[in-house]
């Protein structure tokens, strides 16, 4: 009779012992994996390669450039291109560089961004759970602006804004990208709700809670992860935005891709690659940074019920 103790097998240590590592062995690589891990990195490269060759144009001089080392590194970087884009290149008649641009970039997305979030996040709670008379048509409504090229309602609103007073204004532009914001931000909203338990609701209801005491201490802090979804959605979209901002902002409140607009095209004398460069760089700074550090609050996001429903 063997004397080996019960439940252990003779030759195979139990886990923990210290043996060996416990757990499942690493597959061996397989043709489909080498395909996958192949394109994997071709995918990579073919997005990282053009952020490479901007961001190494942007730190060499103009003799460098010249020589035609498309995909080298500088010999000596320098940010001198970076100092002349940001606070000296001319947009035009201007020679302010993109400061200017910049801050009216802020000005713009701040209020819209949170106009269209709240806008939205009230829509969609009340589509999710009150249901007013007409709530399936105004929502079928929203759903078809949502996909309508927004192209077609730029003369109308210059229209409608020149008679009010709204035109070439800091408000104008800020309603422009609330109005365009609406559809898709009560989508994602209403969806999400939608995807809620209805027994939150109607115990609330039964304890005597209203429409705003609802949804300010029950439904919006389980909203956090779609309010990321939706921050990133409008941060990258109002602040890549160069139509609206071109037509409904005026000169005054110009953001920046309009101003990188100006720099590119503008042609005085020699065209200085590295600055036009070094501003492509700084433009698109704010929609990169919201990439690396909130991907993992969009990927959770969405994965909480941005696209239930």
């Amino acid at each position: 009779m063997s004397t080996e103790p019960r439940g252990k097998r003779p030759g195979r240590p139990s886990i923990g012992s210290g043996n060996e590592p416990s757990g499942r062995r690493p597959q061996k690589m397989t043709t489909g994996r080498f395909g996958l891990y192949a394109f994997l990195v071709i995918t990579a490269a073919f997005f990282l390669t053009p952020l490479y060759v901007m961001l190494a144009t942007s730190l060499k001089s103009m003799p460098e450039i010249r020589e035609g080392n498309l995909l080298s590194w500088p010999i000596a970087p320098t940010v001198a291109a970076w100092v002349k884009a940001w606070s000296t290149a001319c947009t035009g008649l201007n020679c302010t560089g993109l400061q200017v641009g910049f801050m009216n970039s802020v000005r713009i997305l701040v209020p819209s961004v949170l106009l269209s979030i709240s806008v939205g996040a009230v829509t969609g709670y009340t589509l999710s759970f009150w249901r007013p008379r007409g709530a399936e048509i105004l929502f079928g409504a929203l759903m078809m602006v949502a996909f309508v090229p927004y192209q077609v309602f730029i003369y109308p609103l210059v229209r409608i804004f020149s008679y009010a007073g709204l035109n070439n204004s800091l408000a104008g532009i800020v309603v422009v990208h609330t109005i365009f914001g609406l559809p898709t931000m009560t989508l994602i909203f209403r969806n999400h709700f939608a995807a809620l338990p209805n027994e939150l609701f109607r115990a609330a209801r039964v304890d005597g809670a209203g429409f705003w005491r609802i949804f300010g201490q029950i439904m919006l802090p389980m909203a956090v992860p779609i309010i990321v979804v939706a921050m990133i959605l409008q941060v990258t979209g109002i602040w890549n935005d160069f139509i609206f901002g071109l037509v409904f902002a005026g000169r005054e409140n110009l953001p920046m891709t309009v101003q990188l607009n100006n720099i590119v095209n503008s042609t005085q004398g020699e065209r200085e690659y590295n600055v036009d460069m070094a501003a492509t760089m700084l433009t698109a700074l704010v929609p990169l940074a919201v990439y690396f550090f909130s991907g993992r609050w969009f990927v959770r996001g969405i994965a909480a019920g941005a696209v239930k429903g």
